[in-house]
């Protein structure tokens, strides 16, 4: 994947663009109104633009990270459903994150007590702190414990269990130790890590009709070897220019959905207020896949860890390849 910016000019206009590859010959072009911040820590560069399709956007090495237009749609999908269908989520683990989004949606459960949050690269969580002006209640709570580490490495030696673990990481690049947060035996680690009746939830890149066995489909088989019950769900993320998968793992294997009225009970009893996305009918929905991604799912059979690898789309280097 690269990153681009050049002028596109014409008689009338000239503006800012950004290009992004998605895959060898696709690639999204988008205008920029303004570049409002940027930064360049020891391990990345980080911007925030102004875009005209999507409004204010979190840009991490070139790479769109989230936008105001469509961020809450992916961290509600991400944190909500996995810290509603546990009965009293008290103590939380998020592995990266660094914007803040996710520890967001978390501390808007009145049930926790507290979160621990690491990410690797300390200059791009106060960049973040202090430009997203969304996020600065979560910064500032004192249910929040930032620690600025390797997110796997820290989940290892924490002296305590947690109710949910949520893994919100870059994509795994094969052979790079950000991989290894997706392999058999992390998720094996984590389960270890979680109180009785414990959650794990990750992102699983797209899931969309192209792309969706390169991520999503090997990491749900991965998270079945370990977890009694996995649920894969998906939802578009316009700025993503796809379909994005998470996996949710569970140690009921009889485990039921609740119903759209009883979701409807829980979002209100634990003061998450108005959601812009989630609720109970669209909650069903994210569920609800498609039959081509269940049947994928279904024939699916590569088990990640001991040398086999997620094909991702793009290249690079990863954060945690560089810091973990």
């Amino acid at each position: 994947i690269f990153f681009r910016v050049y002028f596109f000019s014409s008689c009338v206009t000239a503006m800012l663009q950004i290009q992004e590859s998605l895959e060898e010959g696709l690639s999204l072009t988008y205008g920029v109104k303004k570049v409002l911040h940027e930064t360049t820590s020891e391990f990345q560069t980080v911007s925030v633009l102004d875009t005209v399709p999507f409004g204010k956007c979190l840009i991490i090495d070139g790479l769109m990270q989230s936008s105001d237009v469509d961020e809450r749609i992916y961290h509600e999908c991400l944190v909500h459903p996995a810290m509603l269908v546990h009965p009293n989520p008290k103590s939380v683990y998020i592995g990266g994150a660094g914007e803040g989004s996710t520890v967001r949606e978390v501390l808007k459960h009145n049930t926790v007590e507290k979160c621990v949050m690491v990410d690797i690269d300390g200059d791009v969580v106060r960049f973040c702190r202090d430009v997203l002006p969304q996020n600065a209640q979560a910064f500032n709570d004192s249910r929040l414990e930032l620690i600025i580490d390797c997110a796997k490495k820290q989940l290892l030696q924490a002296e305590t269990k947690f109710d949910i673990i949520i893994m919100d990481l870059d994509d795994p690049l094969e052979g790079g130790p950000c991989y290894q947060l997706y392999t058999k035996e992390f998720y094996t680690e984590c389960m270890n890590k979680l109180n009785p009746g414990g959650i794990l939830v990750t992102q699983c890149s797209s899931a969309g009709v192209k792309n969706h066995s390169m991520v999503f489909t090997p990491v749900h088989n991965t998270l079945k070897q370990v977890f009694p019950k996995v649920m894969a769900y998906a939802a578009h993320v316009y700025s993503f220019a796809d379909t994005w998968g998470f996996n949710l793992a569970l140690p009921d294997a009889n485990f039921q959905l609740p119903s759209a009225e009883k979701v409807d009970e829980l979002i209100a009893a634990r003061g998450l207020g108005d959601l812009f996305f989630l609720d109970g009918e669209s909650f069903h929905g994210v569920f609800s896949l498609p039959k081509f991604l269940r049947k994928s799912m279904g024939a699916e059979t590569r088990v990640l860890g001991d040398g086999h690898y997620a094909k991702f789309v793009g290249g690079g280097e990863t954060v945690a390849e560089k810091g973990c």
